[in-house]
């Protein structure tokens, strides 16, 4: 009897694995398929590629793409944000959760046409002053703003990554975004009627987002505070992630989010490439760069010698901090 049993635990080993491996397979041709559609799949690769940054803005966002740069309190892509103005992409649609300094800086630099956001600020110091001038006064030029909820984002997202037109969610009820947000609309359930909010699913072209660490197939390994990076990297037609190194082995811990490299378009080496927003494991919280940013964006022409000197007269962003860095000592 006991060797019976023993027989069974192995089978049951062995058909695991044999499930997981077509299992993973059988996935790599949904996430293809489904979110990047079978002709641009023609041309895809199974595997991420590690590029430059320059490189992989330069051959995968487009003008007029929709592009969502996440990353919830930390792992903020600040460094893909600058590659964006260097490369003067234009009427681009800006997808993010917490619009703050990233965003103000696109907005600021005339690359977006639209935003799609949920709260927008600079976070413990004020308003985003070059999201408020271009809403209110239309500088550098008009932006149109469809407002939600921090919950119908991240169900916007979920909706995206599992190939559906919308969300579903209970939300809005007496919310006044109704009123000045005609993407949020009511359906009755057909199981209780009750009646429940919907957003469109949100389908990036690019999601840009930041991670501790790569291997060298393109796995990424991202560590503390998720947000919604999973769901708007799995919702994205391309995807490209900054690390802050790449590795021979992740030494992922038990539970830990990997992105795996066939869900991936780019992965792209730029150490420090968050601040000032912090990276667990890596470095903290610039507080005095989000305090000091406040009176350089107030200002039109500050803002702009500003962007002009520290990102469009930089090569990449390693330059940009060693010359931030030699201002501050």
């Amino acid at each position: 009897m006991i060797a019976h049993k023993s027989c069974s635990i192995i089978e049951r080993i062995v058909d695991y694995r044999i499930v997981s491996r077509l299992l993973d397979e059988y996935l790599v041709t949904i996430r293809q398929i489904a979110a990047h559609g079978i002709q641009s799949n023609k041309t895809r690769t199974t595997m991420a590629e590690i590029l430059s940054l320059r490189e992989a803005v330069e051959r995968f966002v487009h003008d007029g793409d929709t592009v969502a740069l996440e990353g919830f309190t930390h792992l903020i892509p600040t460094a893909a944000s600058h590659e964006l103005i260097r490369q003067n992409k234009k009427d681009l649609t800006l997808v993010r959760m917490t619009p703050d300094l990233v965003y103000d800086l696109l907005i600021g630099a005339g690359c977006a046409k639209r935003l799609i956001f949920s709260w927008g600020g600079n976070p413990g110091v004020g308003s985003l002053h070059r999201l408020r001038d271009a809403v209110e006064k239309h500088w550098p030029h008009k932006l149109e703003i469809s407002e939600h909820s921090h919950a119908a984002m991240a169900n916007a997202y979920v909706a995206g990554a599992s190939n559906l037109p919308f969300a579903v969610l209970r939300g809005y009820q007496g919310s006044d975004l109704v009123k000045v947000n005609p993407d949020i609309k009511f359906i009755e359930c057909p199981y209780t009627g009750e009646s429940l909010a919907t957003v469109p699913s949100v389908r990036p072209d690019v999601t840009v987002i930041h991670a501790q660490k790569a291997d060298r197939k393109g796995n990424v390994l991202i560590q503390g505070i998720l947000g919604v990076q999973k769901e708007a990297a799995l919702a994205a037609r391309r995807c490209i992630v900054t690390v802050e190194e790449i590795v021979d082995d992740l030494q992922a811990p038990m539970n830990a989010c990997v992105l795996p490299t066939w869900a991936l378009t780019a992965v792209c080496v730029v150490p420090g490439g968050a601040h000032p927003s912090y990276a667990h494991g890596y470095y903290e919280r610039d507080n005095r760069f989000y305090q000091a940013w406040d009176p350089i964006a107030r200002d039109r022409e500050t803002f702009t010698a500003w962007i002009d000197e520290y990102i469009r007269g930089t090569e990449d962003f390693a330059q940009y901090q060693a010359k931030v860095n030699g201002e501050a000592k």
